[in-house]
């Protein structure tokens, strides 16, 4: 069997993209975020991310060309960081090992409003906001909740530093995953 594409999926704020990056470097693989290519496809348009969620949510070309591209990256030697990736994947029967990363509401509000340099006050409800919309579209697109799919592994990151989270993560991934990054 072919080694699986590792993913990694969670809701904004939960630490998915740190924990991602630092993972793909430690296991060499190379990295790929779907929020990277949702962030840009926005603004080639010239939009917000809430803008864009919104015209998302009444246009499925939009998440479907986006999540295509995703999916046509899997493989082996690779890493993706996306909310619903890891689900995508398994519907095409494609090996993938799916790692939720997850945090409570207020830590993932108030490392939102850290890195974007707003509120906790703006960051709360603009998280709240992109949540729903993701939600919505999922739903509607793929008939999923994003906040109830399968993980072969979940850590929630509210209480650890970014080093307890991977060490939390590599301790728990299967001896050919890790000693295949040792390669």
């Amino acid at each position: 069997m072919r080694a699986p594409t590792i993913t990694v999926g969670g809701p904004p704020g939960s630490g998915k993209t740190t924990a991602a990056k630092r993972l793909a470097d430690l296991l060499h693989r190379e990295y790929r975020s779907a929020g990277d290519v949702f962030r840009a496809e926005a603004k080639a348009r010239g939009m917000d991310l809430l803008t864009f969620g919104t015209l998302a949510e009444n246009d499925p070309k939009i998440d479907r060309a986006l999540d295509g591209a995703m999916v046509a990256l899997a493989g082996p030697r690779r890493l993706l960081e996306g909310r619903i990736i890891g689900e995508l994947l398994a519907r095409r029967n494609l090996p993938v090992y799916r790692i939720l990363v997850t945090a409570d509401e207020a830590t993932r509000a108030g490392r939102i409003s850290r890195r974007e340099g707003i509120p906790f006050e703006s960051a709360l409800p603009a998280m709240r906001a992109r949540e729903a919309s993701e939600r919505k579209r999922y739903g509607r697109y793929y008939g999923m909740d994003p906040d109830d799919l399968h993980y072969d592994l979940r850590v929630d990151t509210t209480h650890l530093s970014v080093e307890e989270v991977i060490q939390t993560i590599l301790e728990a991934l299967p001896e050919d995953i890790r000693a295949e990054g040792a390669t």
